[in-house]
């Protein structure tokens, strides 16, 4: 998949991303550039606001959590291109690490196995082709490692960002190399809309997954492993996941398929749990969800959203089943729409999560759309340099919100709309610990 800007992959996948997105909503390239993303919009009222107190540890150092994600998939965010100079890379990276603290920023959020690779010298799965260009070619350095020591010197928190199940953003494996797991082992992947997946419904593919991540907290003082989206993939209109066998197999017991598929992923969010406390138990486990878990007229207990996807029913991924069992340390929920949006209001969605985290030892960080702002495609709400300035100041009304978190890196540097320097003015006024 070649690089390509938001504006032009939305105007490119209008038609496929239809039947995601509600009547009136508009369409949007998901946080790396992969197709299964839209902007999934809703009518929705806004309960009152409570005020907020108390506020305490955010970043698990007694401070607020502000992060910024650092996407390697498809080049988004670094390296820049793929066949950069190790010497090149190595400066790339120091100057996000850099604009990260000259922002007043105190976590990146690295992507470091972005399709079934890594960035890091891994003996399970090849050096990922964002960095050559050629998937399994060693880069000269390690990214992984370096950026850890360099985070850390600059006071930075570093959090590895790993996608479980995705394995290319193409349906052909024999684009892989040869000693790629996927290709020794063919019967643990799916063609998905276009692209290859590992089954979840494997347990196999389950424990291959955990040790390929867990690898990187074994070598490493990373202080954080993180999740975003990508579970059982986004709806595809007219095609189905074959994952008939597995099902057969393994679904005895079950009321359903889907309640099978949940339990897939909930397995796997308690095992990586109890596994990153028996390696490093400081190590701190978050997931980065889709913003709706469910439309209140699918479960009373949802939010009041009518969007297209809702994580629980469509990705299989039951986010605040797993807040309100303390199976990891936090989440933050992508809430990637404005303030008073029909379809998903910023507004809603905030106070419904802080509901949710609201007695668990589960952090709540908000994360926040700042590649919208400025963007000519977006709604006029984010032509407005104030717009993610007043998140900050709605979300600081609700004692759970601990924090944020910024799409992406590239969009901290340019700050083309002047956004993510009107956050650091009115919220950032000194350094976050």
């Amino acid at each position: 998949m070649g690089r390509i800007t938001r504006r032009g992959f939305v105007a490119g996948t209008a038609g496929a991303l239809s039947g995601l997105i509600t009547a009136g909503g508009t369409a949007a390239a998901d946080r790396d550039g992969s197709l299964e993303r839209a902007v999934r919009e809703a009518a929705a009222g806004r309960p009152q606001v409570r005020a907020r107190v108390g506020r305490e540890a955010g970043d698990g150092t007694g401070g607020e959590f502000r992060g910024v994600w650092l996407a390697t998939v498809v080049n988004r965010d670094w390296p820049s291109r793929a066949g950069l100079t190790a010497e090149a890379q190595h400066a790339e990276l120091v100057a996000h690490l850099d604009r990260a603290a000259e922002r007043r920023l105190n976590t990146v959020v690295f992507q470091v196995r972005p399709t079934a690779d890594a960035l890091w010298p891994s003996p399970y799965e090849p050096w990922s082709q964002w960095l050559t260009g050629v998937q399994g070619q060693d880069p000269g350095w390690d990214p992984l490692g370096t950026a850890v020591e360099e985070a850390h010197r600059r006071g930075l928190a570093l959090h590895a960002w790993f996608n479980p199940y995705r394995v290319a953003n193409h349906a052909d494996p024999a684009r892989l190399i040869a000693s790629h797991p996927a290709r020794v082992h063919p019967e643990w992947v799916v063609p998905y809309g276009g692209k290859l997946y590992y089954n979840p419904g494997l347990p196999e593919v389950r424990r291959f997954v955990e040790d390929a991540m867990l690898d990187a907290v074994r070598r490493y003082a990373i202080d954080g492993v993180h999740w975003d989206d990508y579970f059982y993939p986004y709806p595809v209109a007219g095609q189905s996941f074959d994952d008939d066998a597995a099902y057969a197999r393994h679904g005895a017991g079950f009321s359903d398929r889907a309640a099978w598929r949940r339990d897939n992923i909930d397995l796997l969010v308690r095992e990586t749990a109890a596994r990153i406390k028996e390696i490093r138990p400081q190590v701190r486990f978050g997931i980065s969800p889709f913003g709706v878990w469910r439309n209140a007229a699918s479960d009373p207990r949802g939010s009041a959203t009518t969007a297209g996807a809702q994580t629980y029913d469509d990705l299989y991924a039951d986010t605040r089943g797993w807040v309100r069992e303390e199976l990891i340390d936090y989440i933050c929920p992508q809430l990637y729409w404005n303030i008073g949006l029909a379809a998903a209001d910023y507004a809603v969605l905030v106070p419904w999560w802080d509901e949710v985290v609201r007695g668990t030892g589960v952090e709540l960080y908000i994360g926040e759309a700042l590649y919208k702002a400025g963007d000519p495609a977006q709604p006029a709400a984010w032509q407005d340099p104030a717009e993610l300035s007043r998140h900050l100041t709605l979300a600081g009304r609700y004692a759970s919100v601990r924090g944020h978190c910024f799409f992406a890196a590239k969009e901290v540097t340019e700050d083309r709309a002047g956004a993510m320097a009107r956050v650091v003015a009115d919220h950032y006024a000194d350094r976050a610990r």
